[in-house]
């Protein structure tokens, strides 16, 4: 079966699935948590479908010759390969569906980005083939701890903390360390349990208020929010408040927000 036969032009009457492959072991337990303002719109659902080891660029570096679907031009890396094959095994099931590729882009690798960003997406397109739009990688930056620090009001009901932070003053995406760092301030932090805590009740639309911060963080929402206008009733979407999140005058990643040209806004063009 080639790519042509993935999908279908159907409206999604039913909404939309995203299955998450993700890299961290707070994000495999609790990701889907970090969308919830998106799935309180009623028209789709987030779960993890695969938790993956890190590429890095050198890893693209080490090429075994496999036999790939669809295309017999170019090989991947064995990891590169599971990667594709399970992207592509979950669109195949319904054409409503869609991948997003999650990970951590700690400081070691933020110089990195771009040559990070096209080891997934190598692993994608080459499986995918014309269905490559329908999966998306994003970075968390530097990982999904960052992001606590913006939205200190989730912290503080979460951890019941008696000294109640105040939200960082500058883009969290700048935090060096995150995780070590909020160690710091809450020793017993555990990154699982509390995380868990924290990101049921993360607000999103809150982190991403500032125009001016969390460019990475936006363009995953962005990408998402795009799928969701291809809904047969837009009006939908009035439920999410989309101007909240600035994402056409807040700044988006340089590195992943190519990703958003493949994405019509207007669900029938």
């Amino acid at each position: 079966m080639n790519g042509e036969n993935i999908t279908s032009n159907q409206p999604c009457y039913s909404g939309f699935e995203f299955g998450l492959i993700v890299t961290g072991e707070t994000e495999t337990e609790h990701l889907p948590s970090l969308f919830k303002n998106l799935t309180k719109t009623g028209i789709c659902t987030f779960k993890i479908i695969r938790r993956i080891g890190q590429l890095s660029p050198r890893t693209s570096l080490k090429k075994h010759t496999l036999s790939i679907i669809g295309t017999n031009k170019k090989d991947l890396t064995q990891n590169q390969q599971k990667i594709g094959c399970v992207a592509r095994s979950y669109l195949l099931e319904n054409s409503c569906r869609y991948v997003l590729l999650v990970d951590d882009l700690e400081k070691d690798r933020v110089s990195k980005a771009p040559q990070v960003f096209q080891v997934y997406r190598e692993a994608l397109d080459l499986i995918l083939l014309e269905q490559k739009k329908r999966a998306s990688v994003h970075f968390l930056v530097n990982m999904i701890e960052a992001y606590y620090f913006a939205d200190s009001h989730a912290i503080n009901i979460a951890l019941g903390l008696v000294t109640p932070l105040q939200d960082y003053p500058e883009d969290v995406e700048k935090i060096p360390h995150p995780k070590n760092e909020f160690k710091k301030l809450y020793p017993g932090f555990d990154e699982k349990e509390d995380g868990g805590k924290i990101l049921k009740l993360l607000r999103v639309e809150h982190i991403l208020s500032r125009p001016d911060t969390c460019a990475y963080l936006r363009t995953l929402f962005y990408w998402c929010y795009k799928v969701l206008q291809k809904y047969p009733y837009p009006e939908i979407l009035e439920l999410f408040q989309a101007e909240q999140y600035h994402f056409h005058d807040g700044i988006l990643s340089e590195v992943t927000q190519q990703q958003l040209d493949n994405m019509a806004e207007n669900p029938t063009a």
